[in-house]
Parts: structure tokens; C-alpha cells; sequence
């Protein structure tokens, strides 16, 4: 058993400790839709009881204090029960709802499912809002025992209900929608131009060959790769990193709004970016024929992909080229145009790093990125299947050579014979919890796994994963996979990136969209300047930016799942093909092969067929009476019943096919049920009644 396995070991079996009267303990208030709230707090054996009354000002998913005033003691129940004593952190200050206004004051009544007071508003604060307008408001001031105050940021459009959805998402996981104007007024005090004194101390590339490769909507390049040959017949690679730190101090109201957000939110049709767009747009951004500042690894590569040396400091290049993926790729595929021999060389280099990967233990999970086709007012109009190609490992493959080069340098170097706080990307070994029964479900399917070690671990998923291409079950034990393996996150302990097989690694190449990235720059600069100031919060900083980053991920689920229910309504009553993606008690998840939009078969469906038993064991469900088995990857035809913008929910129902009708399958010594022939394709029948709202898949991270 590896250590850090005996680790999760260890921290699984520690005894959680009972809390007693008057304790002050940190947790997130969770508060119910009957205006009960629970305080959440880790290592407490049960949740903390608080009244309405005693919130102190606090809303659902905030992060406060909580002070213990009944452990529990004496109550039948035994639930400890606490009073809020301060709010450390707000999930949300803006809100979406109405305004009603009245002579001499207004309120803001949000739209929000869980309860919550409505907002005092000075008729100085209304910014022209009209009596019953639907606004967005934030919280400016919130004295204990009085109103919160608020102010209005912006009045919406009546009938732009995607705009209002797509704000919705991002205020209710915690991104403000606009950037304060202290943020703003220092922002515009940046200078356009870099000064002759900073080039000077710097390393000069501006006369290297270098290029940047994005997708064909991106406006922020982080990223670009430089390329020469040296005299000794080995290349010169760099690669070039938007120096956000140079412009971007720590202790300014900009370094404490991009921490705050700590994360870009890329939803279906905009971006929220963690800096204002002329950082992450104009300044920052490695656009071609101009100079830019940047933090940089520049290595010595022989041609047969050996690195024989690097180089790790601050730099000022002139990218020459600005490349999207498709033309990289039409390139690597014929054999032709612009910087030709340089794609090639690097591609040929990126292939050869990828192929080492996995030898050494990195899983290959395949991806796919589903996106959609907007109208000019951002209505899907179509679906577009995105793949990894070689363009995309080509940067791929160079960003994850510099940012695992950054974490081992880093990791080198001691201050009081100690590690110096460092934000690591970390990926732990998938939990024994859930690999056991995958393993055991994978067995069915004649796929050995050695769990003997995490070594053996990713052999067996590698191998599996080669073996299985192209088969029926591909598709379940693909995203069976994935859901056993942990998340990963940032934290000042390294025990290293499983799922890449890197002892060290951590992420340096985005910091436009990423403050972890931004945390990296600095210990690496403070190092290379031998002037190392250990960061005692860098712990409490990962913590928080792995939380912004399971936010950004819900909005994103969120924001995607509205523009394919949105997609979808346009497909009410029609039938297509689909695969059986998650199976649960009160129905299954289909997702449809031609547009990727996942949809609810709810078992009430399926009543008038058979009673279906879950197994969950095997991810299916079987028919009492005549064995029908749904199970995960199964192929299956769906129609489309219900489509509700509201809660982002799809709704299908099982159509029988002639194939499937015919099927005579036998149980013990009862003979299959009579199949109604309203569950025959092409015939139409009534619709499903709508099961509950599943909860969504995350995917992998790196």
C-alpha cells in the first residue's frame, strides 16, 4: 500500500470528535425550503440545527461561524443546535428579481428558492429602475436585526430569458456578474506601454520564432511556444506564459477581486472572466506583432524527445503568428503551410511525450467537449462534437511539460531546511470504495484489474481502455471509469497527479484564467530572486480556489444543460436513438447519439410494461416479470416528452422497438408480459410523468 493510500486510510478510520456547549466551530449554512437552516461543518458526527432567527444575517451556502448552544443532550433527537456569530463568507451578493418602489424607498424581492429577507434599496441606488422592473441587485451593507441594503447593477431586458438564465447560474454559485469600480479605475491606471527598464532585465526572444495556437473564438492567449534550432542540432523550445504577476500585485483590490473569483466561467455562450478584459484581453494577452511580458520554460530537446536542459524565468516576446487548432491540424494532416517543418517537429515532439506518459502510468481517458451552435441572440441551432486531435495534444503535451518542470523546481528547494508553501495540483489514487465494485462490474465484461497498487491500478484502466475501443461497452466502462477516480485539487502537500502519473505537478500555464497559476508565478519568482517569503495562507488560498473551481464547474454543467433543454424543444414527440448513461431507482439517464443531450426515463413510464427492479450492482434495472434489463450503454430509442426550461430538466420515454418486441425472454416459469402497442415505434403514446431531477456527472480534471 502506497503512503498516501495508508494516509486516506488513516483519515478514514480517525474518530470524529463531539463538540460541547459554547464551541465556535467554521461549517456552510445549508438552509431548507421550510427557512430551517443546517450548518454543515467538517469532522462534526452530525449537522448543527439553526433557527430563522438565528442567522445573523447569513444566507444559504455561506461559509460562518456557528457557536454550539445545545449539544444535543437530553432531546430525543440529539441533534446539536447553534446560533450564526459570523458570516466569514457571502456565496452570493447579487441577485436576480423585482423591484417595487415606493415614495420614499424600494424593495428588491429576489427570485430565490430558499428563504430569505427582501432588500432594502435607496432611491439613490435604483439606477433608473422602474416600479416592478426585473433587476439584478447586490448587497452593499447588512447591519444584524435590519434589512439587508442593496444597490441595483443592472435592469433586464423583458423576454431575453437566456441572458436572465445564463446571469441566474453564475450569481447562484457565487460570481459576480461585474467588476467593482476601484477594480476598474486601477486597472485603467496600467500603463500600455513596457517600459525599456523592464525589457532590460528580462530575457530577449523577441527574435525567436513564436506562435500561439487557440481555439478560433478565444481573445485571451495565455500560452505561446517559440521554436529554434541550435548549432548542436537539438531545438530550443519555449514555452511562454502571459506574465499576469507584472501587472497583477498582491495586496491591490485587483489581486483581491481575481482571488475572490479565482477562476474564468466559460458558459455555452460568454465568458466571465477572473480579470477585466483589458488584463486578460489587451495587456496580458499574447496577441501577434506585439511585444508582451512573459514568465517562461524554455528547454533543450534532441529530436528524439531526451530533455537535456531548462530554463525558468521572466522573459519578453513578439508572437509572429496567431494559429487556431484547425489550421494547426490541416497542417499536421497535409503536410503544408505556414511554419510547416517547425508544426511537424513539435507535433512529432508532443507524440513522443504522450506515448512516454502512458508507459510511465498516466491514464488515457478519451474525451469529447460537446458545444453549441448560437444564434445571434444565443439560441442553440445546432450541435458541434469537439475531439482531441494532435493540434490539441501538440499544446497540450508542451503546457504539461511546463507546468510539471515549475512544480519539480519548486519542489527542490528548502527555506529553514523546510518546504516552502506551494499550490500543487493533486490527484489522488481512485477510492477503494468505488474502484471494488467497477473492478468487479468490469470482470463481467472480461477485463482483469490488478488493485494491487496504484501502478497496477492504471496499468489495468490503460489496458482496458485499449481493449475496449470499439466495442458495445465502450461507452459504460468509459464513464464508469472516470467516476472512480477522485477530483483533483490544490494544496500545499503534494502527493503528486495520478491520472497524468506525475510526482510533482502543478498549473503555471494559465494565469489570465487561473489564480492558483498566479500563486505559482510568485513562489517561482520570489525563488529565482533568492528572496522567499513563505505564504502561511497558501494552504487556505488552494482551499479556496479548488471551491471557485467546483463552482465554475456547476455553472458550466448548468449552462449547458439549459442549451440542450432549450436545443430539445425543438424536438418535442420525436423519436431518436440514444445510450443509457446513468441508472438509478426512479428511472434511467438517456443520452441521445446525435445531439449528446442527456434526458430522464422515469419509471412511472414504465409501469404499464413491467415492475423494475434497480440492481445496483450491475447499473441496471430488471423487469420482475419479464426480465427486460436497462443497463448502462445499452443503445435504446427515446422520445422526447417534456423539455422545462425552469429546472433544466429533459424528460424521455422508452419506445419499443420492432426488435425489441419480438424479444421472448423468459424469468423462472413466467412468461413475458404482453408489450401495449402504444410503446411500438412510430406509434404515439401519452407521455411519461416527469421522475426527479438527477444530479449532474462531473467529468475528469486535470
Amino acid at each position: 500500500m502506497s503512503k498516501k493510500q495508508s494516509k486516506k486510510s488513516k483519515q478514514k478510520n480517525k474518530k470524529k470528535k463531539g463538540f460541547s456547549d459554547m464551541d465556535t466551530l467554521k461549517g456552510t449554512l445549508d438552509i431548507t425550503r421550510s427557512g430551517v437552516g443546517y450548518v454543515i461543518v467538517p469532522d462534526n458526527p452530525s449537522d448543527i440545527l439553526v433557527r430563522p432567527g438565528d442567522f445573523n444575517t447569513a444566507l444559504h451556502g455561506d461559509t460562518v461561524r456557528v457557536r454550539v448552544i445545545n449539544t444535543g443532550g437530553g432531546r430525543s433527537s440529539g441533534r446539536q443546535q447553534g446560533k450564526v456569530v459570523d458570516v466569514v463568507q457571502r456565496k452570493q451578493t447579487e441577485f436576480m428579481g423585482k423591484i417595487e418602489i415606493g415614495k420614499t424607498f424600494a424593495f428588491f424581492i429576489p427570485d430565490v428558492d430558499k428563504p430569505m429577507p427582501d432588500i432594502f434599496v435607496p432611491l439613490t441606488a435604483l439606477k433608473e429602475a422602474q416600479n416592478n422592473d426585473r433587476v439584478i441587485v447586490r448587497i452593499t451593507e447588512w447591519q444584524p436585526n435590519k434589512k439587508p441594503v442593496g444597490e441595483v447593477m443592472q435592469i433586464m431586458t423583458p423576454g431575453d430569458a437566456n441572458d436572465m438564465a445564463m446571469k441566474e447560474i453564475l450569481m447562484q454559485n457565487g460570481f459576480p456578474l461585474t467588476f467593482p469600480e476601484e477594480v476598474l479605475e486601477e486597472t485603467e491606471r496600467i500603463p500600455d506601454l513596457i517600459p525599456q527598464s523592464e525589457i532590460k532585465v528580462r530575457k530577449d526572444v523577441r527574435d525567436t520564432l513564436t506562435f500561439t495556437i487557440d481555439p478560433v473564438d478565444a481573445k485571451d492567449f495565455d500560452d505561446a511556444i517559440s521554436f529554434r534550432v541550435l548549432k548542436n542540432g537539438n531545438y530550443e523550445i519555449g514555452v511562454h506564459i502571459a506574465d499576469v504577476g507584472h501587472y497583477v500585485e498582491p495586496g491591490t483590490a485587483l489581486d483581491q477581486e481575481a482571488y475572490n473569483r479565482a477562476t474564468s466561467v466559460y458558459l455555452p455562450d460568454r465568458v466571465l472572466p477572473m480579470l477585466p478584459e483589458r488584463i486578460s484581453n489587451e495587456l496580458c494577452s499574447l496577441r501577434p506583432k506585439e511585444d508582451k511580458l512573459t514568465f517562461s520554460a524554455i528547454f533543450q530537446i534532441t529530436p528524439k524527445g531526451e530533455i537535456k536542459q531548462h530554463w525558468l524565468g521572466k522573459t519578453v516576446i513578439h508572437s509572429d503568428h496567431r494559429f487556431t487548432y484547425e489550421e494547426v491540424q490541416e497542417i499536421i494532416e497535409q503536410g503544408e503551410g505556414l511554419y510547416r517543418d517547425e508544426i511537424v517537429i513539435l507535433n512529432e515532439l508532443a507524440q513522443k511525450f504522450r506515448k512516454a506518459r502512458f508507459r510511465k502510468g498516466a491514464i488515457n481517458f478519451s474525451s469529447v467537449e460537446v458545444r453549441f451552435k448560437l444564434d445571434e441572440k444565443g439560441k442553440p441551432v445546432g450541435i458541434m462534437i469537439k475531439e482531441s486531435k494532435e493540434a490539441h495534444q501538440l499544446i497540450e503535451e508542451f503546457m504539461l511539460l511546463a507546468n510539471r518542470t515549475v512544480a519539480e523546481s519548486v519542489s527542490k528547494i528548502k527555506f529553514n531546511k523546510k518546504d516552502i508553501p506551494f499550490p500543487y495540483r493533486v490527484h489522488d489514487t481512485p477510492d477503494e470504495m468505488k474502484l471494488e465494485p467497477f473492478a468487479a462490474f468490469a470482470r463481467k465484461y472480461g477485463h482483469e484489474f490488478d488493485t494491487k497498487s496504484p501502478e497496477g491500478i492504471a496499468r489495468s484502466f490503460n489496458q482496458m481502455l485499449k481493449d475496449v475501443q470499439g466495442k458495445p461497452e465502450q461507452h459504460v466502462l468509459e464513464q464508469l471509469g472516470i467516476r472512480t477516480m477522485a477530483k483533483a485539487i490544490y494544496t500545499a502537500e503534494n502527493i503528486g497527479h495520478y491520472g497524468l502519473g506525475f510526482k510533482f505537478y502543478c498549473h503555471f500555464t494559465s494565469p489570465i484564467r487561473r489564480y492558483p497559476d498566479v500563486l505559482v508565478h510568485r513562489v517561482l519568482f520570489d525563488i529565482l530572486n533568492e528572496k522567499v517569503e513563505p505564504d502561511k495562507k497558501m494552504e487556505q488560498k488552494c482551499k479556496h480556489c479548488s471551491e471557485k473551481e467546483r463552482s465554475a464547474m456547476e455553472s458550466e454543467r448548468a449552462g449547458n444543460k439549459y442549451k440542450q433543454v432549450e436545443y430539445m424543444q425543438n424536438f418535442l414527440g420525436d423519436e431518436f436513438e440514444g445510450v443509457i448513461s446513468g441508472v438509478a431507482a426512479f428511472g434511467f439517464w438517456v443520452e441521445t447519439i446525435e445531439h449528446k443531450c442527456e434526458g430522464l426515463v422515469s419509471i412511472n413510464s414504465l409501469l404499464e410494461y413491467d415492475d423494475f427492479r434497480h440492481v445496483e450492482s450491475d447499473y441496471q434495472l430488471v423487469g420482475m416479470r419479464s426480465g427486460r434489463k436497462f443497463k448502462m450503454g445499452d443503445k435504446v430509442r427515446i422520445k422526447v416528452v417534456a423539455a422545462n426550461l425552469t429546472k433544466r430538466q429533459l424528460d424521455y420515454e422508452w419506445v419499443i422497438t420492432a426488435t425489441a418486441a419480438d424479444d421472448k425472454v423468459e424469468v423462472g416459469l413466467q412468461q413475458p408480459s404482453v408489450i401495449p402497442k402504444k410503446y411500438r415505434a412510430g406509434k404515439p403514446g401519452k407521455p411519461g410523468k416527469p421522475g426527479k431531477p438527477g444530479k449532474s456527472k462531473g467529468g475528469k480534471q486535470k
